[in-house]
């Protein structure tokens, strides 16, 4: 019997209308478009406006755009993972919320929160599902809202993130394509440098923490980038080396969106060109778990089946991982 792979076979993405741009952000702290620019790259980026609008709300139009897509019913999906760090609730799972919205009412599924390395490690275990002979179909959500942690008084965070989703649909493949490896890390005592200071249960919400303005993402830069930089493009050298990839033979680089200059190191860690690299941060900035479904989405166009596509993320905690994949389908 042939091995079974869990191959990406539709990919949708959504972001919101309105744009956050670096002029913008001037009227609102001592910043100017040309050291946001420098330092990270990012121009410009997307936030979801509206009360009570969470991730969900974005998740919902990017699976409903997935599934008209690929042509099937809502009814078809077996399990839908949402790799989050901004929830809707603390409970229920955002994953259960956006099967009921969209009417997945067959699916069981589940949140996954491992920062911005959270698709990754999602894929992975998604792919499991897939590869055991457990289900057919499953959905896969990478969705944040990270303006809603966000103090727009600190430039040295708020300038990097903005809000978007991204989902992939895996099915079984016999023919080598899907999901072929993958190698993930995690380092607990890097919570010291980024992390979320209070709504847990270690720090519960109270009238303190919120003057404190301890429910807003905390980051301390230099420490972070540092340890983004050598790690993410680490491990998608290690990959490569695992799986006797070149720089020849690889098509597509698929980087976490978090700083123009970690894209840089990690595709000349690779030896890759910049043309094998896709990049969106100008334009949607750091979107956490959305940053690689999206790129997929962008790029969906060129993409083409057998390339060879590296995925590579770091996140807060700290985690990191990279997956290597063979694509399934040429876009019709």
């Amino acid at each position: 019997m042939s091995k079974i792979h869990a191959a990406i076979t539709a990919v949708g993405g959504y972001v919101p209308e309105y744009i956050l741009t670096n002029e913008e952000l001037t009227r609102m702290m001592d910043t100017n478009d040309e050291w946001i620019q420098t330092r990270t790259g990012i121009k410009e980026r997307r936030i979801l406006k509206g009360l009570d609008k969470g991730s969900s709300e974005m998740a919902v139009e990017a699976v409903k755009l997935l599934l008209e897509k690929r042509g099937i019913s809502p009814l078809d999906i077996e399990l839908v993972i949402c790799a989050t760090t901004t929830p809707d609730m603390i409970f229920p799972a955002t994953a259960n919320i956006i099967c009921d919205k969209v009417g997945m009412t067959n699916a069981w599924g589940f949140d996954i929160n491992a920062a911005c390395s959270g698709f990754i490690f999602s894929l992975t275990t998604a792919a499991q599902f897939i590869e055991t002979g457990r289900h057919k179909k499953v959905l896969l959500v990478g969705v944040d809202k990270m303006s809603s942690i966000m103090n727009y008084e600190d430039r040295a965070v708020s300038i990097i993130f903005g809000d978007g989703a991204g989902a992939v649909l895996l099915e079984p493949d016999t023919e080598g394509y899907g999901v072929v490896d993958s190698i993930l890390r995690t380092d607990g005592s890097g919570r010291v440098f980024l992390h979320q200071k209070a709504g847990g249960s270690a720090r519960p919400a109270t009238m303190e923490t919120v003057m404190n303005k301890e429910h807003y993402v905390y980051q301390e830069g230099k420490h972070v980038f540092k340890f983004a930089v050598k790690n993410m493009a680490d491990v998608a050298a290690e990959i490569m080396e695992r799986n006797n990839l070149t720089a020849d033979n690889v098509n597509w680089l698929v980087p976490h969106q978090a700083n123009k200059r970690i894209i840089d190191a990690t595709a000349e860690r690779m030896n890759l060109p910049m043309e094998k690299v896709m990049i969106n941060i100008q334009k949607f900035g750091n979107t956490t778990n959305g940053t690689l479904p999206l790129c997929l989405w962008e790029w969906e166009n060129q993409l083409k089946k057998g390339d060879n596509v590296i995925l590579a993320a770091f996140g807060g905690g700290f985690t990191w991982g990279s997956t290597y994949i063979r694509w399934a389908y040429d876009t019709k």
